[in-house]
Order: structure tokens, then sequence, then C-alpha cells
């Protein structure tokens, strides 16, 4: 980034954070060498950023001095404490070893060297350029070398920059020429300096904070208030899950009956079917866990959203395959937001359940008789029933906000901070894995994720983390706020964008998918370039490409062995990404806050599922693409004139490869077996009746046909084509 324009950034006070700009600057490696810097610590120097810390000042005296601090990725850095008096003092440099050098500053006219000398801004000629002379102290160092430098400000490709020019005197008579230019990171955005009419207005927000909130960053307030929050957490996790008897916790998406034929012939799988009860307590937030698969409840699909079958008459009458917990918050008897206890009985077979909406929901219909059914109870004997998820993600959202403004401690202890509260705030509140939480599970997880973590340290977060320091309010804009959209993203994106798994079929099937995903590729893909722009400047891009192409080739090696699957979850994708954003750019800590919390939220919620996955483990309930039977009754041969109790319905023969067929009448198993027709006689003539039928291969069943139907009045309609 370019310097200020000459009304807020001279050479008169070049204080502020710079890096080198190595596509506009010339090479130094020849110079190092002939100093006598050794290869390795020459490439790390190529390929590393180096970071100018100045702080230009004037003593007491009036003395102007210059205090740098050179930092380079993956070497030690070096200090230089310059006073512009042009005195020599000697220097041990951890670079380039024993130097005796004296600064100054100096009219252009003074200086003999005509390089020395060009391309400064007029502020810089009239205030005069900085003079730093260094040459090796050669009884100590053993070699013979003068570097002398003019430091200023420089137009480069039409914009401002603090630049130095050198020349380069080596052992052996050596005349070497380059310049450096830098980037400049300017103040915190917070830190306003405005002139309007004249008036000079000043609103130091971030240095202001700073000064208010400096007595609250001791580390041992920081350990009080650790084993404080520790206390405090102990508290809400006893409130959320431990006062209630751990047999009455379901989850969002459990019911007293299977999908197809899941609960076997005549349900036998599934009984009891009536007088029974159950008192139950229901996590928040279930309206938003849906089908990820269609289900086909009689002659409807449903996909995408709750499944609730009925609630629409006066006893509110649910089928029994409904989402419990769904049911409930449409009853009202419990809130999505909070959760709740309630109470049901099962009622055993029912007819003609009706679809309502209530409370968000809205249920589906179902027209004939379904065996198993239940009814919510007016009162429940269940207490503590409230999920307190939300008051602990506004706790811990405020906790994090103070460690930020107000403790800011260390980098690195916030960044372990980070790790923990994300990591447990999902395991115990947002998305456990089991209720109660199984704090056995969430400590198996939680050791690999800090071996993780401190490599996520290690290759990136330690270079943008503490770049922040002197803005605390912009440090926690960045980093906090996709922070906790990846910790909450089963709300902030999954909900939101409609894809579930990056497979042909899913992106076919749900509404907006192909759409969403051409923008996140069209985004990703700028976010991406902009990133590789970055890191090129930095002269890193060899090393980070050769990587990732390593890495490419492996996922292309795995992708191709035989009977699996890449599946890229939420972890996977955070440690492929994390290492490209070691990058000292804001857009860098927005991607690792961001990457973070997806990272924990992949591994908390769901543990470190494998890369490689069968197709059956990626299919969950979906069709599997198996061959379908045949009706053999249709529209056109189906006899309506003779009586119901004589009907029957017929299929075709089997084909190579299967045993039997599994007939579904009502979404009820009602036939398995060799026979190629079943007798409508134990059926209402009254109702509707849905037939779906699936082939079958010992205890494996393929896939149903969409449903045949057969109205009251006699008529039938063929089954569309494909499977349910």
């Amino acid at each position: 980034m370019a310097v200020p324009g000459p009304d807020k950034f001279t050479i008169l006070d070049i204080s502020g954070k710079f890096y080198l700009d190595k596509s506009l600057s010339d090479s130094t490696d020849e110079i190092l060498r002939l100093q006598g810097v050794s290869w390795w610590k020459r490439k790390a120097i190529s390929i590393g950023t180096v970071t100018l810390y100045i702080k230009h000042y004037r003593d007491d005296q009036g003395t102007e001095k210059i205090d740098i601090d050179q930092t380079v990725a993956g070497i030690s850095g070096t200090s230089e404490k310059r006073t512009l008096d042009w005195t020599e003092r000697e220097n041990n440099d951890d670079i380039f070893g024993p130097v005796i050098g004296k600064s100054r500053r100096v009219k252009l006219g003074e200086l003999e060297e005509e390089f020395l000398k060009i391309g400064w801004t007029e502020d810089t000629v009239k205030h005069g350029v900085i003079q730093a002379c260094a040459a090796s102290d050669t009884p100590k160092s053993g070699t013979t070398w003068i570097a002398n430098q003019t430091w200023g400000v420089e137009v480069v490709n039409g914009e401002r920059r603090y630049a130095r020019h050198i020349k380069f005197t080596g052992p052996a008579g050596e005349d070497i020429q380059a310049r450096l230019v830098y980037d400049y990171e300017p103040r915190p955005f917070l830190d306003i300096d405005v002139t309007f009419r004249g008036c000079h207005f000043e609103f130091p927000l971030e240095s202001t904070l700073i000064r208010l909130t400096q007595h609250f960053t001791s580390p041992w307030l920081l350990a009080a208030l650790i084993a404080g929050y520790i206390i405090g957490l102990a508290f809400f996790i006893r409130a959320q899950s431990y006062l209630t008897p751990s047999d009455a916790f379901i989850g969002c998406t459990d019911t007293f009956w299977l999908a197809n034929n899941g609960c076997g012939l005549n349900g036998e799988s599934c009984t009891p079917f009536n007088d029974s009860s159950l008192d139950f307590r229901c996590p928040a937030q279930c309206s938003t866990v849906t089908l990820q698969n269609p289900r086909t409840v009689g002659d409807e699909q449903i996909a995408y959203k709750p499944l609730v079958v009925g609630g629409g008459d006066s006893n509110a009458t649910y089928r029994g395959d409904s989402f419990i917990c769904a049911a409930a918050v449409q009853a009202g008897l419990i809130s999505d937001s909070k959760g709740g206890c309630a109470s049901l009985e099962l009622i055993g077979s029912y007819i003609n359940f009706l679809p309502t909406t209530g409370h968000g929901i809205t249920s589906i219909g179902f027209a004939t008789v379904f065996p198993l059914s239940f009814r919510f109870l007016d009162c429940t004997l269940l207490t503590h029933c409230t999920d307190y998820r939300n008051p602990a993600l506004v706790f811990n959202i405020l906790v994090t906000c103070l460690l930020f403004l107000v403790l800011r401690p260390k980098p690195l202890v916030l960044y372990w901070c980070l790790i923990c509260i994300g990591f447990w705030h999902i395991s115990l509140f947002s998305q456990p894995q089991a209720a109660p939480p199984d704090l056995s599970a969430a400590f198996g997880t939680f050791l690999p994720v800090l071996f993780i973590a401190y490599v996520f340290w290690r290759l990136a977060f330690r270079f943008i983390l503490p770049m922040y320091t002197k803005a605390p309010i912009e440090y926690m804009v960045w980093y906090l706020g996709p922070y906790w959209v990846g910790v909450l993203s089963y709300i902030t994106l999954e909900a939101a964008i409609p894809i579930n798994r990056l497979t042909s079929s899913d992106l076919a099937k749900r509404s907006g998918a192909i759409t969403a995903l051409v923008v996140i590729v069209i985004v990703v893909t700028v976010l991406v370039l902009n990133q590789v722009r970055v890191i090129r400047k930095t002269g890193w891009l060899p090393y980070y490409a050769g990587w990732y192409v390593v890495g490419g080739l492996v996922v292309m090696v795995l992708a191709l062995l035989p009977g699996l699957e890449i599946r890229l979850h939420h972890y996977i994708v955070a440690m492929v990404l994390i290492p490209g954003t070691a990058f000292p750019t804001r857009l860098s800590a927005v991607y690792q806050g961001l990457l973070l919390g997806l990272f924990l939220n992949g591994a908390a919620a769901y543990g470190f599922d494998s890369i490689l996955q069968t197709a059956e483990e990626l299919q969950q309930d979906a069709p599997s693409g198996s061959e379908l039977p045949t009706f053999l009754t249709n529209s056109t041969n189906y006899n309506a004139s003779i009586p119901f109790e004589n009907q029957t319905i017929a299929w075709d023969s089997l084909p190579a490869g299967w045993d039997g067929f599994a007939l579904l009448v009502d979404d009820v198993e009602r036939y398995v077996g060799t026979a190629l027709n079943f007798s409508l006689a134990a059926f209402n003539a009254s109702l509707p009746h849905f037939f779906r039928l699936a082939l079958t291969s010992g205890d494996d069943t393929g896939d149903f046909t969409m449903p045949a139907i057969l109205w009251p009045n006699g008529s039938w309609v063929d089954p569309l084509p494909g499977p349910s």
C-alpha cells in the first residue's frame, strides 16, 4: 500500500510498519552474498516476508532518532537504533555480523553518488533524505564491504512509496546499485484524523481504548478470569444438559416409524402402536433440521423441510413417522428458539391426517389409514427443559469480545482461547454429537484438534494475529465476525446455501443449488486469485504453488481408488486453505477467522470423518439407483367393476440377481416374498391406497418405485418413472 500524501506522511516521520514489496524491488541476493550471508539465510530472505517496524522520534535533547526492528519469516530479525548525528557506532548484527554505521539527514546536494539522489518526491527533496552508511568491521568480521543508503519517499507506478536506494561496494570493488520499495501499513482505521475547512479533528478510538484499558491486560487478571469463565461455563453446562433425565432427550429427527420398510412387515419392528406415552425433551432450532433426501408420503414427496404429517384435526393427530420435535414446535408446546419438554401418547391407527401450519412449520396431509399415530398431552412432568445454547452463545461472544478489546493477551494466548471457546461451545451447546453431550467423545476429538491447531499457528496465524495488536477494535471485527460465522456454520452457511453435498444428483434435486454453486465458485475464484496476487508479491508463490500441486496430485490418486469417493468435510477445507492465509492483509485475517470457525465446527460437530467414503456412506437414505420392478396392473387393465375384496394387483417377474419383492401399501410394508400378485381384500375400499414395490436380495432391499394410486372411485393412477 502506498504511503499517504505529503500532508500526512513525509521523511520527517517515517514511523509505521512496512513490508518489502519484492515485485517492485531489486534483488539483493548478490549484495548479501558479498556481505558473507549464508545461502540458507539468503534463501529465507528471498522467499520470506521482510517486515520493518519503524519508530521515528526526537529525544529530550531534540536529537533525531530512528529505531528499527526488522523481521524475516524463518530467521531471527535485527534491531537498529540509529541516531542521525553522523557519528560512527559499532553494532553486532545478527545477519551481517560486526558492522560500523552512521546516519544523518542530508540535502541531496551534499551527496556524491547520483543513484542516491534521483527519484525522490518534492517533499523528500525539501526535507532532505536520510543517509545511512554501514561498513563491515573488517578486523572482526573478516570481510570488507560498504553499503551507502538513502531513504525517502518515491513515486513508483504512480503511487507514493517509502523506498531505499543502496550503493554497495564489495570486497573486490564490486559496484552494485539496488532499490528497495516497501508497502506501508497505515495507522488503524479507527484512529480518525480529519481536516475540515481549516479545522483539524482527531478521534483516536483505537489509541484511546488501549490507553483506558491498559490496566486490564495483566496476565494474572486473565488467569483469574479464565478460572471464573470455566466455573461459569460449568453452571451453564449443568443447566443445559444434566438436570433432565438423560433418557428424556430426543433429537430433532427422532420418530416412531422408519422410512420405507425400515419397520419390517406390518411395522412389527416399531411396536407398540398404542397405549404408550413418552415424556421427552427437544433441543432448540429443530425447525432448521430438514430431510436431505426426498421422502415419499402417500403420493407426495417432501424434501428440505421437517417431516411432519398431520396435526390439522381438532385433536392435533400426527402420523408416527413425523419428526416429534418439529411437530411439538408446530403444536406450540415447545419453543423453537429455546427447546423444551412435552409429553405424548400413542393412539394406534388413524385415518385422514390433515395438513396445517403453525409456528413456522407446515405439515402435509395423508388421506388414508396409518397404523401408528400420536397426540400431545396438555402437560408434562419434566422440568429444567430450556435449551441454553443462545444464552451460552451470547456469553461466549461477549467473552471473546472482552479478550480482543480489553484483556488483549498475547496473540498466542488469544489464539488458544479461540480454539477452546469455539470447540466447547459446539460440543456442549450448539451441535453436541449426543444429548446429553458425550464428554468422552468430545475429549477424544479435542486432543487431535489441539495438535492440528498448533500446526495452523505455525503455518499461518502467527504471521497475522500479531498485526493488529495496536488496533483492537479492527482486530476484533476482522477475526471475530467471520470466526463466529464459521463456528455457527450450520445456521449461518448450511441453512442459507441450498447445497448439502457436491454430487450431481443432489445439485439437480434442490432448487437454487446450481445457481448457488456458480455464485460460490465465482466468489471463491476471485478471492483465491487475489490471495495468489498477494502471495506473488511476497515471493512465496513458487513455494506454495509447489505444495498445493503436490496436494492436488495426492487427491487425484485418492480419487482414483476403486469403490471410494472423495468427501471434502468442513475440517478438510479449512486445513487445505489456512496455509495460504499466512500473509499480512486484512482479508487474510477475515479468511483465518472464518476457516478456523469452520474447522472447529467440522471437528467438534461431526468428528474427523474420512476424506474417502464409500458410495453407500454418501448415499444415506437416498435412492441407490438399483433396478426397479414393474407393475403389470395399470390404468388400462384395472377393472373397477370387480368387487374390491376380489381385486388383486400384479407385477412383472423377478429379473436376474434378485430373489423377491417388497410391497408397501400406504407406506407400510404389507408383503415380502416371491409372489407376483397381492390381494386387496384386507383393505378399506372407501379410502385411497398407495402402492410402492421394490426388489429384494436376501436382507437387502432395492429402491422402491414411485407410488401407484388406487382412488376410492376405482381409478388407477400409474406410478411416475424413477425411484421414490
